[in-house]
C-alpha cells in the first residue's frame, strides 16, 4: 500500500511537518520508562554525597566514633588511674594531653567522656525519634479520643519544667551506670513532644493516600498500616530530627553535667571535664581544651550531616548539587 512505511527507512526530521514531529511529552514518557532511572533513595544518596558539607560531616563524625572506640588503647592509663608523680603536668610523652589536679590522665578522661557523651546522644536521639514517630502518627491516624488524649499529654509535657525535673532525679541516681541510664531515659522522655506534633501534622495528609485507604478496606491491622505505610512516608523528617536530636541531647547532657546534675562521679563525660577545667582555662588550658575541642567538633560534624540530609531530601534545594 502507498501509505505503508519501511521500518528501516531513516526519517529526516527536517522534511516532516510540525504535526509529525515527536512531542516533548512523548520524549519525556520515553525517558521516564528508562529502567535505569534513579529511585528516590538513590537520588537522595547521590545528592547527599555530592555535597562537600555532607562528606566532611560523615568522615569527621566517623573519625570521632573511631577515636571513642580505639581511644582507650592509645594510652596505658585508665581514666580512673592516678599518677602520684604528675599533678597538673602539661602534655608530655607519658601523658599526651597532660594531667589534672588529681593526677588523672586527660587523654583517658577525654576519651571516656567522649564515649559517654556519644552513648547518651545516640541513645536519646533514637528513643525520642521512635516515640515521636509512633505517638505522632498514632494520634493523627486514629483521631477522635486518641488524638485528644495524646495531644493533651504532649501539651502537658511541654509546659513541665523538664530541666529541673531531670536535674533533681539524675542527682539522686546512685552509681555510674545508673546515672547515665537515668539521664538517657529522662532526656528522651522530655525531648519528643515537638517532633511528635510535626509527625502528627504530616500524618494527617499521608493517611488520606489511596494505598492507606485500600489497606483499611483490606482489613490490614492498624499497627501494620502505621508501621509500614505511614511512618516510612515521614521518614525523611525523622532522619533529620534524629540528627538534630543527637546534638540537643549532647548539649543538654553537657549543660547538666557542667552544673553537677548530669553524669555523676566516679564516671565522667565531656560536660564534667569542661566544668572541671573551665576555672583553670587560662593557667592550665590542656584540661579544658581537649574536651571542649572534641565536643565542638562532634556537634559541628553532626550538624553538617543534618544539613546534608535536609538538602538531599528537599527537592527544592540546590545545595545537594545537580543530578
Amino acid at each position: 500500500m502507498a501509505n505503508e512505511k519501511n521500518p528501516d527507512q531513516i526519517v529526516d526530521l527536517t522534511t516532516l511537518n510540525e504535526d509529525e514531529l515527536p512531542t516533548t511529552t512523548a520524549l519525556a514518557s520515553e525517558e521516564a520508562s528508562d529502567p535505569k532511572q534513579l529511585t528516590r533513595g538513590a537520588l537522595i544518596r547521590r545528592r547527599f554525597w555530592r555535597s562537600n558539607v555532607s562528606r566532611v560531616g560523615v568522615f569527621g563524625f566517623g573519625f570521632i566514633v573511631i577515636l571513642a572506640i580505639v581511644g582507650p588503647y592509645l594510652t596505658p592509663w585508665e581514666f580512673t588511674d592516678v599518677d602520684n608523680s604528675a599533678f597538673l603536668k602539661p602534655p608530655s610523652a607519658d601523658h599526651w594531653f597532660g594531667t589534672t589536679q588529681g593526677g588523672r590522665d586527660v587523654l583517658a578522661l577525654t576519651v571516656e567522656g567522649l564515649r559517654k557523651s556519644l552513648l547518651i546522644g545516640i541513645s536519646v536521639a533514637l528513643i525520642q525519634t521512635f516515640l515521636a514517630a509512633v505517638i505522632g502518627s498514632s494520634a493523627a491516624y486514629f483521631g477522635k479520643v486518641v488524638d485528644k488524649v495524646l495531644l493533651w499529654i504532649i501539651d502537658l509535657l511541654l509546659v513541665v519544667p523538664s530541666f529541673l525535673i531531670i536535674a533533681v532525679i539524675s542527682q539522686r541516681s546512685q552509681g555510674a551506670n545508673s546515672s547515665v541510664l537515668a539521664l538517657i531515659i529522662l532526656l528522651a522522655a522530655f525531648g519528643w513532644m515537638l517532633s511528635a506534633r510535626v509527625v502528627r501534622s504530616m500524618t494527617l495528609s499521608v493517611k488520606n493516600y489511596e494505598y492507606v485507604t485500600a489497606a483499611k478496606y483490606m482489613s490490614v491491622p492498624s499497627y501494620v498500616i502505621v508501621g509500614k505505610h505511614i511512618i516510612p512516608n515521614v521518614a525523611s523528617y525523622l532522619i533529620i530530627d534524629a540528627a538534630l536530636g543527637f546534638v540537643a541531647a549532647v548539649m543538654s547532657e553537657t549543660v547538666l553535667s557542667y552544673f553537677g546534675f548530669g553524669v555523676q562521679s566516679p564516671d565522667t563525660s565531656l560536660g564534667t571535664l569542661i566544668a572541671e577545667g573551665q576555672s583553670m582555662a587560662t593557667t592550665f588550658p590542656w584540661i579544658f581544651l581537649a574536651p571542649a575541642l572534641l565536643l565542638t567538633l562532634t556537634l559541628i560534624f553532626v550538624n553538617f550531616i543534618g544539613d546534608g540530609l535536609r538538602d538531599a531530601i528537599d527537592p527544592s534545594s540546590k545545595s545537594g548539587g545537580q543530578v
